[in-house]
């Protein structure tokens, strides 16, 4: 898959990092603007990346409307950004109780980053290096994304580790996507990370927003639209009767491999009376790109 390499340091301090999110500084301050990419930059030319193909159980997520912050098992969700940092380079880590880095050793360290386009809120979304490129790849070059590349990413290894659920969407070429789905079904059958707490297609009954919030492990984008159809109920229920429709409304276009089924999420996920459940495994399903 071709992508821009684009060369530079991550740093932590003052940003809140996760299991799939970190800040990358580049060492041309204009390199995004020379790539084409539409990303939002700091006072100090620092941009959020979204690690392409994963995602973490959230930290904290925004519900729609007047749902408040909201946020998944800590206890996964904070292995998975610990995960992440330690492949980075980080050695040490301090955070404050808002979960922002205070200071890290070392202060930054090199890497660099594999991107095409940015999302809708102004995130790269990449494959993300330790150190520098071997080679002599220039910056903002294109270079050739291949499975062998991809499993010296730390998008890959948060998949092999089992700290992440692999979530694909449809711009990610097949051979990559393919090799990102053996290392989430490996990490799952070895019991690896959040694999034996994992409840997305064994299903759950919801009872309560606490245990949503503190004890179930779920695929991130079942928890997110969980959370916005929670949010709209004012009483703080937990009701499930209309979650359905809800997922419906929000019309999440996908297609499933290998049979490459054309659906939408709602026709994927479960749900008789309390009980929630995803039909097919996360891996299996490529989401279109809004």
């Amino acid at each position: 898959m071709p992508m821009t390499l684009i060369k530079g340091t991550f740093q932590l301090v003052g940003a809140s990092p996760d299991g799939d999110s970190v800040r990358f500084y580049p060492e041309d301050p204009q390199a995004t603007k020379k790539a084409g990419l539409k990303v939002r930059l700091n006072s100090r030319g620092g941009m959020q990346l979204r690690l392409d193909a994963i995602d973490a159980l959230e930290t904290h997520y925004q519900a729609r409307g007047t749902g408040g912050m909201w946020h998944q098992p800590a206890e996964f969700a904070d292995a998975a950004a610990a995960n992440l940092l330690k492949v980075l380079g980080f050695k040490t880590v301090q955070r404050n109780d808002r979960g922002t880095v205070t200071s890290s050793t070392p202060i930054k360290v090199p890497g660099h980053i594999l991107t095409r386009f940015a999302d809708k809120y102004g995130r790269a979304v990449a494959f993300a290096f330790p150190g520098q490129r071997p080679g002599r790849s220039a910056d903002l070059s294109k270079v050739n994304l291949d499975v062998k590349t991809l499993k010296n990413s730390a998008n890959y290894r948060q998949i092999a580790d089992g700290l992440v659920y692999p979530t694909f969407y449809s711009l990610l070429y097949p051979d990559l996507r393919d090799a990102l789905a053996e290392a989430a079904v490996q990490a799952r059958q070895d019991g690896l990370g959040l694999w034996p707490h994992d409840v997305t297609n064994s299903g759950f009954k919801l009872s309560s927003r606490r245990q949503l919030a503190d004890e179930l492990v779920i695929l991130p984008k079942l928890f997110r639209r969980l959370v916005d159809y929670l949010a709209l109920d004012e009483t703080g229920g937990v009701s499930l009767t209309g979650f359905s429709d809800f997922l419906d409304s929000r019309d999440d276009r996908l297609f499933t491999v290998p049979d490459g089924h054309a659906t939408e999420f709602e026709t994927l996920v479960s749900v008789k009376r309390q009980t929630v459940g995803l039909t097919i495994e996360p891996e299996r399903i490529v989401f279109i790109e809004a």
